[in-house]
């Protein structure tokens, strides 16, 4: 079973046309199809392509409400704070960012982010998929520096060990792959990336 996991799109139609020609048999869009919102039905017109393999997690510049939505009229899935089974594997979803400096619709709290990310605790072996990167690491670095991810992301991958994670949110580290103990931990930005399970 081949997924293929990739994330701020912003709105470059041609970069998701480009992932939608990839074959695989599922689809995840880890957020920020577009930028502040806007423009999400031209992103669900070149998605439903693949509709019925298409999952999607709201980023930060799209809230949960506009997601649902959005899936709902077009035959994608809400991935949002869900969990499937794909062969052996669990994979899960927690869309949205830490705080940032912009106010964007998509944002929790650490200690929101902790709390979604608990019930994924118990699930093994798992494949993570979040809007955040983990703080401190090669997926968050805005440059030298400056991280901008989620220490809650980092404590659960570092607690929780899953199998794979991928992220998103930081343009500046798309393609980074680093390990976390036995995590492969990558950020796949609009290139994205596509996993063997």
């Amino acid at each position: 079973m081949k997924a293929l996991i990739f994330s701020d799109i912003h709105g470059d139609l041609r970069a998701l046309e480009r992932l939608m020609a990839v074959e695989a048999d599922l689809y995840f869009a880890a957020g920020d199809l577009v930028t502040w919102a806007r423009g999400l039905e031209r992103m669900g017109k070149t998605l439903q392509a693949r509709a019925g393999r298409v999952y999607v997690l709201p980023g930060n510049h799209e809230s949960a409400a506009q997601i649902s939505a959005f899936c709902s009229e077009f035959g994608f899935e809400d991935f949002h704070q869900k969990t499937m089974e794909a062969g052996k594997f669990r994979i899960a979803g927690l869309g949205y960012s830490s705080p940032t400096p912009f106010n964007t619709p998509g944002e929790y709290t650490e200690e929101q982010i902790a709390r979604h990310l608990s019930r994924f605790g118990g699930l093994d072996p798992l494949v993570l998929i979040c809007h955040a990167p983990p703080f401190g690491t090669d997926l968050d670095r805005v440059r030298q520096g400056l991280h901008a991810g989620s220490k809650s992301v980092l404590s659960f991958l570092e607690t929780h060990q899953p199998a794979w994670f991928f992220c998103g949110h930081i343009h500046e580290a798309e393609g980074a792959r680093i390990q976390i103990g036995r995590t492969t931990a990558i950020n796949v930005g609009k290139q994205g990336y596509l996993l063997e399970l």
